[in-house]
């Protein structure tokens, strides 16, 4: 049985993308304690987002051959909406940026759309949920992490 050899990949740009992160963070944040902007928020939510993607990519191709690995893939992928389902309520909790006033309660429970351009959290926030809602089990997405693995 002869096998096709794997074409060349393309050079790896995570580690440049976690090198950039890490120079966000050493450059950007600040010494005080300040909450994080809006403008934050959603680079952070777009950033898990991409990040689950990735994710989903690799579990997609890993577990029909290394069921072990993939398993540990897909509980990696729930955790990452998990984080990204928190900053879009973290977003959504955060003062306005021109007024800098906090969502009343009413507005939080309603979770009413602030329109544009804040929708676009939303806009990314549901075009992914209903991947996740298509790829996992309501229990998946509820299930606390425990550490427990079944491989």
């Amino acid at each position: 049985m002869s096998f096709e050899p794997l074409p060349e990949l393309a050079p790896d740009f995570v580690p440049f993308a976690t090198a950039a992160l890490d120079f966000h963070r050493a450059i950007n944040m600040p010494v005080a304690q300040v909450a994080a902007e809006r403008t934050e928020l959603d680079a952070l939510h777009a950033h898990l987002i991409a990040l689950y993607g990735l994710l989903d990519a690799h579990a997609a191709r890993t577990t029909p051959v290394a069921a072990a690995e993939g398993d540990h893939l897909k509980a990696c992928r729930v955790r990452l909406w998990q984080a990204a389902d928190h900053l879009h309520a973290a977003f959504h909790a955060a003062p306005h940026p021109h007024t800098g006033r906090l969502p009343t309660r009413e507005t939080c429970r309603a979770r009413l759309p602030e329109g544009a351009p804040d929708l676009s959290v939303c806009r990314r926030h549901l075009a992914t949920a209903a991947r996740v809602r298509r790829d996992h089990t309501p229990a998946d997405l509820r299930d606390p992490f425990t550490g427990l693995i079944r491989h």
